[in-house]
């Protein structure tokens, strides 16, 4: 699920580690690995039962969406809430809590698409009575437009996944200038083709993303549509001031009856962004007036963890869902001094990262990462490390691998992370220390932080990134990140570390041609090791999300394939008379 948005990153104190302690596995200790779960919060359950239809459902948040453009929308959780409540896409998974919320259902499409000619062409056909907020029907066409924008230039910052797989793409910058790609064909208002320039047996997944949910040429604004997407779903924007609040009103031409997935249960969504993380907690905590019925966007604060745990009424509101992704330590490998493979070496056992753990949460929140693919990739359980020492670093070892690549004095280098994450910063500045590594840190506003380190002419030395595959299969998770052939000046995404290998892209491009899914994964696997001897990035956590609702708030539940969000789709209130606004 591509990135996972590091302002959702707060750190929490250890007193949540510590008041759930006695739950947790320790590192390496309990054979499930990251998937224990913790009494008093709820996991994989449905908060405050089935909700009842109106009122005004709050989400209280400290931040503005990256984007809403569903050509640019590729954060999490903004396309949980792009595709869930303003546009449809092709296919999209099934709102459901646990395992059965991965699985993959059709949306716009009356199935999961046909492959033919040996799964290098796909074909969906559009269910008859769609329509956009003004009562136009949606048309296939305009799914080919909005995969088409999604090459321009100026619309950057999207899933790139129709560049890497459309046929005869190379060179396209999108339709502005009134040119169409040629491997997108709609013979018919109900009927879209996509022919790919090799086989894709995963294609009824890769087209669950926003860059496959339609937009009518006739609404084309440029940078400008991020104000103001036209909908296809069953909400509509009724007013946007970026950064102060958002406004949804029902879109009286969406029909619940070619939508199985989406409830609609509120009649407005009311998002209110610039708000202090404490402030949120707190508000939701007293659950007082409109309070009642929000939830909050970013992760509960480190302040509010003794006003919540110790009181079981507050804790049962609390979610607390993994989030399948993998939070990394990016290396800018393009320049130096992590150019050099013997100090990126040095790096796996400079960190300690047993520090980040505590600094995010303790081990109640947090699993230590071993391996650049989440467990949810590798089987369920954690994949053995190359690097091996101790949780808290290796000094001794990082000292030897600096020595020999020339700098046994150590080294100045510097570090962008988002305002959430200073605290992880910070101790990360401390660790290095030890070794003699200068770290200067730099902060920036959560809702500019990838567009920050994706300028890649002006970026850190280092940045604390995070990947989420977009559906389970690792061909989503270590092409975007490591494949040197996906960076890009401007808006890049995944690729932070600018790692270039060409060995390594001929490999991800051999296992991409593989027929047999479970050879695939095996091959996926052992390529995840031979990165991590290279070292363009030190895995550092698997986390889960913690999340409060008001005392209102009913079918709330952290979505699997939301990175742990709650699933807008079917989120409401227990009584819609109590809400407000």
């Amino acid at each position: 699920m591509s990135r996972r948005s590091r302002a959702l990153s707060v750190s929490l104190s250890t007193s949540l580690a510590l008041a759930l302690l006695g739950a947790c596995s320790p590192q390496g200790g309990d054979d499930r690995g990251p998937d224990v779960r913790q009494p008093g919060v709820a996991t994989g359950t449905v908060i405050g039962g089935t909700p009842k239809r109106g009122g005004t459902l709050t989400v209280l948040s400290n931040q503005d969406f990256a984007h809403l453009d569903p050509a640019r929308n590729w954060v999490m959780p903004t396309m949980d809430f792009g595709t869930r409540l303003i546009y449809r896409t092709l296919t999209t998974f099934r709102a459901a809590p646990g395992k059965r919320g991965s699985e993959i259902v059709p949306d716009l499409a009356t199935d999961l698409g046909r492959s033919s000619d040996g799964g290098r062409t796909w074909t969906f056909t559009l269910k008859s009575g769609l329509r956009y907020e003004d009562g136009t029907p949606i048309r296939a066409r305009d799914i080919k437009y909005n995969v088409e924008r999604s090459f321009a230039p100026d619309l950057a910052g999207g899933p790139d996944y129709a560049q890497r797989y459309l046929a005869g793409a190379e060179g396209y910058t999108g339709p502005l200038d009134g040119k169409h790609l040629d491997s997108i064909r709609t013979p018919d208002d109900r009927t879209i083709v996509f022919s790919l320039r090799g086989p894709v047996a995963e294609f009824s997944s890769t087209v669950t993303l926003p860059t496959f949910s339609p937009v009518p040429a006739s609404r084309e604004k440029g940078v400008q549509y991020d104000l103001r997407p036209f909908s296809s779903g069953p909400y509509r924007i009724e007013s946007y001031a970026r950064g102060k609040k958002l406004v949804l009103g029902r879109n009286p031409h969406w029909d619940a009856a070619t939508d199985p997935v989406r409830k609609a249960y509120p009649d407005r969504i009311v998002v209110i962004q610039g708000l202090k993380g404490g402030q949120i907690d707190d508000r939701i905590i007293e659950s007082a007036g409109a309070d009642a019925s929000a939830v909050e966007w970013s992760d509960l604060q480190p302040s509010s963890v003794a006003k919540v745990l110790p009181k079981p009424g507050i804790r049962q509101r609390l979610s607390a869902e993994r989030t399948g992704c993998t939070d990394m330590l990016a290396l800018n490998t393009s320049r130096a001094p992590f150019d050099d493979p013997k100090l990126r070496r040095a790096m796996q056992y400079a960190v300690d990262k047993q520090a980040q753990v505590t600094a995010n949460g303790g081990p109640a929140l947090n699993d230590i990462a071993t391996a650049y693919l989440p467990p949810s990739l590798t089987g369920g359980r954690a994949a053995d490390p190359v690097h091996t020492g101790p949780a808290t670093g290796d000094v001794k070892k990082a000292e030897k691998l600096l020595a020999e690549a020339g700098r046994g004095d150590g080294f100045d280098t510097t570090i962008t992370v988002s305002t959430g994450d200073k605290t992880r910063a910070e101790a990360l500045q401390q660790s290095l220390a030890r070794v003699g590594i200068r770290l200067r840190i730099e902060t920036v506003d959560p809702s500019v932080y990838y567009d920050t380190i994706g300028d890649t002419a002006n970026a850190p030395d280092m940045a604390i990134s995070g990947w989420c595959p977009d559906y389970p299969s690792a061909a989503t998770f270590l092409p975007f990140v490591f494949d040197g052939r996906t960076i890009k000046a401007k808006g890049n995404q995944g690729n932070v570390s600018q790692f270039r290998d060409k060995a390594v892209e001929r490999r991800m491009d051999e296992i991409a041609a593989m027929p047999d899914a479970t050879a695939a994964a095996k091959a996926w696997n052992a390529l995840d090791r031979e990165i991590q001897r290279k070292s363009p990035a030190v895995p550092l956590l698997w986390e889960r999300k913690p999340l409060l609702v008001g005392d209102n708030i009913a079918g709330a539940f952290g979505h699997p394939s939301w990175t742990g969000q709650f699933d807008f789709a079917v989120i409401g209130l227990k009584d819609p008379s109590r809400s407000q606004g």
